[in-house]
């Protein structure tokens, strides 16, 4: 874990709210010069603060119009590695996100698709067909607000 400071924080939700800016642009809001904000940045990314640079995709916009949220209870862990579950899984392209959580389910997967059809199609073809799935809860997505979580 890395120590922040209060401009480490500001440059950190100065990047939630737009990750396209430079690192000029980000000083200038933070009263940093340009080569100072890289620095931070850099020194924020090989701490491991920040993943992986990746593209925040509107799916509606390119034609998966459905999420939907699954809730997989596995049918027995000892027949099947958790491993093998989440390899397979995570092979299945409209699966989004795969999650392993505490509770009711085993796992929580998000899950895009053109439609209903469509979603009822990877649902029964791929899904279904999983090693151990067991129950399975289906909640769909209405809308959505996202907002970046406390720094």
């Amino acid at each position: 874990m890395i120590d922040l400071d209060d401009t480490d924080r500001a440059l950190i939700r100065a990047l939630l709210e737009d990750a396209g800016k430079s690192a000029g642009a980000l000083g200038r809001r933070l009263g940093l010069s340009q080569p100072a904000t890289w620095r931070r940045l850099k020194r924020l990314r090989e701490a491991g603060v920040f993943r992986a640079p990746r593209l925040d995709l509107d799916h509606a916009a390119v034609g998966f119009g459905v999420t939907v949220f699954l809730g997989i209870k596995l049918v027995t862990k000892g027949r099947v590695s958790l491993e093998d579950f989440e390899r397979a899984v995570t092979a299945i392209p409209e699966v989004q996100t795969v999650e392993h959580v505490l509770g009711m389910y085993d796992y929580r997967l998000r899950v895009v698709a053109r439609d209903i059809a469509d979603f009822e199609r990877v649902l029964r073809r791929r899904i279904m067909t999983l090693p151990g799935v067991g129950n399975v809860e289906a909640n769909v997505l209405l809308s959505e607000e996202r907002r970046p979580g406390p720094v």
